[in-house]
């Protein structure tokens, strides 16, 4: 199984909060387990390999070359919570959630983030004015990318 997609499933446990995710892809299988309670900040990875081949180690993901510095935003910025595919409506040719210059009260859906097949609303935490939409729909985004700028009402 590829490295990246163990790190995509990796944050997908730690930002869903669930305890526990099995996957099996052919003849590979990979559990990964929550250590700690709910908001424990670790992760255990099982891995499981059930063919006659001898298993490569694991080696820690390469580390991601670091983005160029972006300008300072004025006011608040919302970043993705998960891994995904970022959409500014609920489906293709509908209005987008919202636009630049609208104002948006506390949540207030977003965009949705599509992972795993699954839709995800993202909502605003404060209520404001949206001053820049940051990525194109249909984009994928990583956790933690910001999506938008907000300034407080």
């Amino acid at each position: 199984m590829d490295l990246r997609k163990l790190k995509k499933l990796i944050d997908l446990v730690q930002e869903s909060g669930i305890a526990e995710l099995e996957i099996t892809e052919g003849e590979e299988k990979v559990r990964i387990n929550r250590v700690g309670g709910a908001g424990g900040p670790g992760v255990a990875m099982a891995p499981v390999v059930q063919h006659a081949m001898a298993p490569a180690p694991l080696a820690a993901p390469a580390p991601v070359a670091a983005a160029p510095a972006a300008p300072a935003v004025e006011g608040i910025v919302v970043k993705s919570p998960m891994v995904g595919t970022f959409y500014r409506a609920s489906a293709p040719g509908a209005t987008p959630f919202v636009e630049i210059g609208q104002s948006v009260n506390s949540g207030q859906t977003l965009c949705i983030i599509e992972a795993m097949k699954l839709m995800n609303e993202i909502e605003s935490d404060v209520s404001g004015t949206v001053t820049r939409i940051l990525v194109e729909s249909g984009h994928p985004v990583e956790y933690g990318e910001p999506l938008f700028v907000l300034t407080p009402n």
